[in-house]
């Protein structure tokens, strides 16, 4: 079944330049940091940090290539044909939009974390974006510098002509779809979206085990569970300490065969802090994702996830997914590659995904400098202790799933992957099974005065609220 068609908009090689009147810090003193805010059609913007460049420092030729990136847009068929058609009835391309924010004038740093929490507003510039034939090829929408706001404004404040360079491409993106037919718990199907064509590529078994229970017997079935009488000793030692935990939750996808081809299973259960009815960042709970190998499980990847108390009630899902590393690997890198941070509202949901590219993505965060090849920058970085990257991740949209929030009537994912990253039917499954561990915790992590709903309330004794 051929993927669905998408549309990526980067977004890169972002410099700042003043001319020799502007008030900016002299060179000889350590160069601010700017920062902007990318926005385009109705998509959250982005943050990235622009670094100020030499006065008569010149942007090479080919840098068009886009060899730094700071935001990426993705679009559906559907999206595109939309934008398509209003900006024919508008008779006006769309834009995106760009806003720089700066430092004082004595230099010091407006911006926190690269955060638009304070700092001077420069400007803003408009980049109107043809994209007629991006549904069908690769396209420059632009390459070059701009202006930054108005002139009278930019004069009075000391700041004229400043200016910003922005690159700007569309490139093919296609992608597999697979939606949940029902709720994870509810061991559902999962099928491919193909437009209006939905075809039953995967099935779904959600289910209460121990942690250590994952043998894999055969390429056809998994082990049943096992109970030590110290396990059991150890549990009745918890029990008596009345603590209150959500544990032993699975889910195994299947191919259509019957054979597990990924699963997800919570290793940490997911307690609440000493006095309190919220699982903390400080003790998060966590999955372990799983692939088939050599008639046993082999880890994959780990997903922790937490809740943060937000403002005025509102609290949001906090997570963070490793890559785990291959045992091949493990003599040069003994930690995983953390891909993917964030929060996620727990009241309207949201979407969690894996993107290397845009600058949120931890492997790909640029730092203030950038290279052009004329002179060279920090470039990409990872976090401290991940000495590897796999090559199955090394650049590009990964996937993406819906996240239900906790007052929907139901939740039923849509996962969305990069045809680049799958070659087989367990590469389209494991990323399955880590949008049903993530749809899983946002009710994991449900204040535990909240009582959960009858699907994940392990009958017999279990301590789930």
């Amino acid at each position: 079944m051929d993927p669905c068609p998408f549309v990526r908009i980067t977004v890169g090689n972002l410099a700042l330049k003043f001319p020799a009147v502007s008030k900016h810090p002299p060179e000889s003193s350590i160069i601010p940091a700017y920062n902007c805010k990318i926005k385009f059609n109705d998509t959250n913007p982005q943050v990235a940090c622009v670094p100020l460049i030499p006065r008569d420092a010149n942007i090479p030729d080919n840098c068009h290539q886009l060899q730094s990136v700071s935001a990426c847009f993705n679009l559906s068929k559907s999206d595109l044909e939309r934008l398509v058609d209003e900006s024919k009835r508008r008779k006006k391309p769309p834009c995106l939009q760009i806003e720089v924010y700066g430092v004082d004038e004595v230099g010091r740093r407006g911006f926190k974390s690269c955060g638009l929490c304070s700092g001077k507003f420069l400007g803003r510039v408009s980049i109107p974006l043809d994209l007629n034939r991006s549904e069908t090829r690769t396209s420059a929408l632009h390459n070059g510098w701009l202006v930054i706001g108005k002139k009278k404004r930019n004069k009075k404040n000391g700041w004229k002509d400043a200016q910003l360079h922005v690159s700007a491409k569309s490139e093919l993106d296609p992608r597999f779809v697979f939606h949940f037919v029902g709720d994870p718990e509810c061991s559902p199907q999962v099928v491919q979206v193909q437009g209006n064509f939905r075809q039953p590529v995967f099935s779904c078994k959600f289910c209460f085990r121990n942690s250590g229970d994952w043998n894999l017997r055969s390429s056809s079935s998994l082990s049943e569970p096992s109970t030590s009488r110290s396990w059991l000793s150890s549990f009745k030692c918890v029990k008596e300490q009345a603590t209150k935990e959500r544990k032993g939750w699975s889910i195994t996808i299947h191919d259509l065969s019957g054979s597990p081809v990924a699963a997800a299973s919570m290793v940490t259960p997911f307690v609440p802090l000493p006095g309190s009815d919220r699982v903390s960042r400080s003790n998060p709970g966590a999955w372990l994702i799983l692939r088939p190998s050599d008639g046993t499980w082999k880890p994959w990847g780990r997903l922790e996830a937490w809740r943060e108390r937000g403002r005025g009630g509102s609290d949001s899902l906090g997570y963070r997914f490793e890559l785990l590393p291959d045992a091949a690997l493990m003599a040069v890198a003994s930690a995983g590659v953390t891909l993917s941070s964030g929060t996620i509202s727990t009241k309207t949901g949201g979407k969690f995904s894996i993107d290397i590219r845009t600058y949120n993505s931890p492997i790909s965060s640029p730092n203030s400098s950038f290279d052009f090849g004329s002179w060279s920058g920090s470039g990409s970085s990872l976090e401290s202790g991940s000495g590897w990257l796999p090559q199955l991740m090394c650049r590009g949209f990964v996937m993406s799933s819906t996240v239900g929030g906790e007052r929907r009537e139901g939740s039923r994912p849509e996962v969305e992957v990069g045809v680049q990253h799958v070659t087989c039917t367990e590469d389209a499954a494991v990323f399955v099974a880590l949008a049903a561990a993530m749809d899983l915790s946002m009710d994991a992590c449900k204040l535990f005065s909240h009582k959960l709903r009858k699907e994940l309330r392990q009958q017999g004794g279990e301590s789930v609220v």
